[in-house]
């Protein structure tokens, strides 16, 4: 078998079988297959798509390029969620707790930042002495004696997707729905889980900026999920602005425990968050529809039970539990400065990206994978789209290091104030199963 025969059958927009494309994923982990031909047929899928069958195999010898994780020793219906990102997406923190407490088994791997996006492993890693990168067994036990695992991937997973999304990244072939899918679907179907709900981004702050891009790809996982009998849904949601007042990792901790607290019940996070959990619920069998699900999350709330599970979780995983309920034990800034509003106005847009750029500049995240974070630093946003700032009202307190890292116009230049009322979308764009 060739690769120049595999570059060429795509590039005439013709299918691989699942021969080939096995042939390719091993050569491109062990590296018998050179990286230019590897981009060259990344860059041909990229143009021309793959089918759902090949889409699939591509995910099963990625998941298979590594080692998988065994869960079934663990009673119950194991269940995960993924969100495809965005600025202040913290719903892994607040969700997490809420689903093991409700007594479903939670076992996630969560990712690092880089660039203008917040990693969860790094939220978790402002909690002082929590550890967050956990073997196999930890993970297992963690899971068995909590109810809940979370932890990075370990390089022994999907090895395939690692090297295959370096070469994507430089090659200008991220932009692909079934590259995209595979890469998600492969680490997901490795992490040992039997049922995954997803949250599929839309909007100016996300990957997928369009409706129709965001329902391509959320169906094109969900295909894949069932393929392999996975139980699976998706949810699209809204990505046009920050999730929650939160952009930085000591803060993200501090808006999820709120919450889990019963605090700030109202918000898009929280009802998404919320939402997202019953979701699980009924994937894993505790409720039998989505209002019982709801019922569930709002008792384990109201009762405090899923802030206890926080802390017992958090102890568990050698976290210092107390920060969680004084937040001055958490890592701290420098710097706190007030940025207020220079004119009138509806909030008609914010620009979260930049936001995300703003934080990652103050420290909050990573320009390239080898940067130290600084845990303390971060942003907190007072205003949303929809509302109505005045002059000298506050938008911002940013939490920096010092004072002269903070370039204060464009923080303002992130808002976008019209004179008029703009109606705001709804944070639920869809679902798909």
């Amino acid at each position: 078998m060739r690769m120049y025969d595999l570059i060429y059958t795509k590039k005439l927009g013709q299918a691989l079988s699942a021969e080939q494309i096995a042939f390719w994923v091993k050569g491109a982990a062990d590296g018998s297959v050179p990286d230019e031909q590897s981009s060259a047929l990344l860059m041909a899928i990229c143009w021309q798509g793959m089918s759902t069958e090949e889409t699939l195999a591509l995910t099963l010898n990625m998941r298979d390029s590594g080692d998988r994780v065994d869960l079934s020793a663990i009673p119950g219906i194991k269940v995960d969620k993924h969100s495809t990102g965005g600025v202040g997406d913290k719903t892994t923190l607040i969700l997490g707790p809420i689903v093991a407490a409700c007594g479903v088994p939670c076992a996630m791997f969560s990712g690092r930042g880089l660039g203008h996006t917040g990693g969860t492993v790094d939220k978790y890693a402002a909690i002082p002495g929590m550890k967050v990168e956990l073997s196999i067994d930890e993970f297992k036990e963690s899971l068995r004696s909590t109810g809940f695992a979370n932890s990075a991937q370990t390089g022994d997973i999907c090895p395939a997707d690692r090297k295959l999304y370096a070469l994507r990244d430089v090659t200008a072939t991220v932009e692909s729905i079934p590259l995209i899918t595979a890469s998600i679907m492969s680490k997901k179907l490795a992490g040992g889980s039997d049922a995954l709900v997803l949250d599929v981004k839309c909007g100016g702050g996300a990957f997928m900026k369009t409706l129709e891009d965001s329902t391509a790809l959320a169906q094109s996982m969900v295909n894949v999920g069932k393929a392999h009998g996975m139980k699976i849904k998706a949810l699209i949601t809204r990505m046009e602005e920050p999730l929650g007042w939160a952009i930085g990792n000591s803060l993200e901790v501090i808006e999820s425990v709120e919450i889990l607290k019963g605090l700030h019940g109202e918000s898009d996070l929280a009802q998404m968050s919320f939402r997202l959990a019953a979701e699980m619920l009924v994937l894993g069998g505790a409720a039998t529809d989505l209002p019982a699900a709801q019922t569930k999350v709002a008792e384990v709330i109201a009762n405090g039970k899923a802030m206890e599970f926080f802390r017992t979780w958090t102890t568990f995983n050698g976290g210092d539990a107390k920060a969680l309920d004084d937040f001055s034990r958490l890592p701290q800034p420098g710097q706190v400065i007030e940025i207020k509003a220079d004119r009138d106005g509806w909030i008609h847009a914010m620009d979260s990206r930049a936001l995300g750029i703003l934080a990652m500049e103050l420290g909050a995240g990573r320009q390239s994978k080898d940067d130290l974070l600084d845990l303390g630093v971060g942003i907190r946003v007072h205003k949303n789209v929809g509302q109505a700032v005045r002059a000298g009202e506050l938008l911002y307190t940013v939490y920096a290091k010092t004072r002269t890292s903070v370039p204060i116009h464009r923080y303002l230049e992130a808002v976008h104030l019209e004179g008029l009322l703009t109606p705001k979308n709804p944070w639920l764009l869809g679902t798909i199963e």
